[in-house]
């Protein structure tokens, strides 16, 4: 028995786990990590399931079905298919969500949970190969698994190398390295990435151009020959700060509050017969719609601007971004 006397040290236990994450680092690394074949190898099955519109089905009991939930999360948050299957549910009827075809990630310590093994021949009748993420490579589970990925842990960082703390700690960074390998074989970009998160503050920073701009009749716009009155009346209607001078669909400049403040300053009264054509500055900055919100903040802290003009593919003005707008994104 412990003696509660003793002080915990924190810190011993997470150099503990850094020395299990180091281990199975070097058993990954190239180009002759012990492990590195096996790794590749279960990156090309479970690409080519989703390829081919299969699915990944992850499972385990215990502190290892958690790491299991996690691993379908970021596998499906990072493009590829993927379910939790609860091994007890799947004994009862869940096993029929595994299709010939799909793939079947199985994760555990010991490699040794009854309700594991119960599965394993019915997953092999139904067609379905099985990559185990497992802690002992002599187990019943690597033993009957399509592919063994070594998941060892000298001991757990545990003072009494009993409570799961190194083997999940490793089955977590396995399990990621896993699920990002996929993603990129799979060639998953930072596009796709946006559109399956648009929810939260990382939705925020993923959010495009084209759904935080103002089009339309919320668009600033002028023709070159519009008389100051007017512009000013087009500026304050639209809130934004400036206007765009627009015609034929063509952008030939923009115009700021600023730039009317020091019109007026400069020439008092006789600024108000100047028109449109006469004051822009015709080489307004300019974003793609498709831009992350994130860029055109960059570029406007860059450019140290409050506005720019989203323009299509053909040059043509579609929306207004303003600084207010990025607000939100920018206190994250």
């Amino acid at each position: 028995m412990a003696d509660p006397s003793t002080p915990f040290d924190p810190a011993q236990l997470i150099r503990a786990e850094a020395a299990a994450l180091g281990d199975l680092a070097s058993r990954l690394d190239p180009p002759n990590g012990p492990m590195l074949p096996a790794f590749n190898a279960a990156v090309h099955l479970l690409a080519d399931a989703a390829d081919h519109h299969h699915r990944v089905l992850t499972t385990g009991v215990g502190k290892s079905g958690i790491i299991a939930q996690k691993l379908a999360a970021t596998l499906r948050s990072t493009g590829t298919p993927a379910y939790f299957l609860h091994p007890g549910e799947a004994l009862h009827g869940d096993l029929g969500m595994v299709l010939p075809g799909d793939a079947v990630l199985l994760l555990s310590a010991s490699g040794e949970p009854p309700a594991l093994l119960a599965l394993l021949p019915a997953i092999a009748r139904i067609g379905a190969p099985v990559i185990a993420l497992c802690g002992c490579d002599t187990s019943p589970v690597a033993q009957q698994a399509s592919l063994f990925l070594d998941a060892t842990v000298a001991a757990e960082a545990c003072p009494h190398n009993l409570a799961p703390t190194a083997s999940t700690t490793v089955m977590l960074a396995l399990s990621d390295a896993l699920a990002l390998s996929v993603s990129q074989r799979r060639g998953f970009a930072p596009e796709d990435f946006a559109d399956r998160h648009p929810g939260g503050r990382l939705g925020q920073r993923l959010a495009r151009v084209r759904d935080l701009m103002h089009t339309g009749d919320a668009m600033p716009t002028v023709a070159p020959d519009c008389p100051l009155p007017e512009l000013i009346h087009e500026m304050s209607r639209k809130r934004l700060g400036v206007t765009l001078v627009v015609q034929d669909a063509t952008l030939l400049g923009i115009i700021s509050d600023g730039d009317l403040r020091r019109l007026l300053e400069q020439h008092g009264a006789d600024a108000l017969t100047r028109r449109a054509g006469d004051i822009l500055h015709p080489n307004p900055v300019t974003i793609a719609p498709e831009s992350f919100a994130s860029e055109a903040l960059a570029l406007l802290q860059q450019r140290k601007i409050t506005s720019l003009v989203a323009v299509s593919s053909s040059g043509e003005p579609v929306g207004v971004l303003h600084l207010h707008d990025l607000w939100t994104l920018s206190a994250t």
